[in-house]
């Protein structure tokens, strides 16, 4: 499929991209799989609280069955008790986490980027071929062309020449293709791709069969 690609200077050509990647079939479930996965590793779970089982102390019955009145109860590890065990309470790091294997890493990727297509919240620009050293160089030309809140995935030669420019700009963040993830493309409004970077997605996506 063509789709217009533009660049610093203001110029509007025609690029050819993959519709495999681009305008494919759109898994919402797998994609809300593959963002649960990402979120669920990404957390710290450093809270802990000692289970009944892990309470130090006798497990002896504290009075009778029947006959003092009192309620049943068997030993003070009773979440119930002061010094027992918490029920429910946060275990460290034994927690869940949905494994998602390559290819369905992948397919939600595509998913997700064709629906930023669906969107037309998509953005193909001419690789960086000069070094932009003013912020305000860069910002003019996201200005220009209605772009905010954007996720730029750069070849590793547009990432040195705008790295310097981009890097303080709000609601901008570079990244290399070979590091795209769901979450990242979920987090921003918009995405914008170098030619070079299409090409190396279209390499790294399309060999998952």
């Amino acid at each position: 499929m063509k789709i217009d690609s533009i660049s610093i200077n203001g110029k509007i050509s025609e690029f050819e991209i993959s519709e495999k990647i681009f305008s494919s079939d759109i898994n919402n479930k797998l994609i809300s799989h593959v963002l649960y996965s990402q979120i669920s590793i990404s957390k710290q779970r450093v809270a802990k609280t000692k289970q009944r089982n892990e309470i130090t102390g006798s497990t002896a019955k504290i009075h009778a069955q029947k006959g003092t009145g009192n309620a049943r109860h068997s030993s003070k590890k009773a979440p119930i008790f002061v010094g027992g065990g918490v029920a429910h309470g946060p275990k460290g790091n034994v927690y869940k986490i949905k494994k998602i294997n390559k290819k369905g890493k992948k397919k939600s990727l595509i998913s997700a980027i064709s629906q930023k297509t669906k969107d037309k919240n998509l953005i193909i620009f001419d690789d960086i071929k000069n070094k932009i050293n003013k912020t305000k160089e860069f910002n003019k030309f996201l200005k220009r062309n209605r772009i905010n809140n954007v996720l730029i995935v750069l070849d590793s030669t547009s990432k040195k020449n705008i790295e310097l420019s981009a890097r303080n700009i709000a609601n901008v963040k570079l990244i290399d293709a070979s590091y795209l993830s769901t979450y990242d493309i979920l987090k921003y409004k918009q995405i914008m791709f170098t030619k070079s970077s299409t090409k190396e997605l279209e390499k790294r996506l399309l060999n998952y069969e």
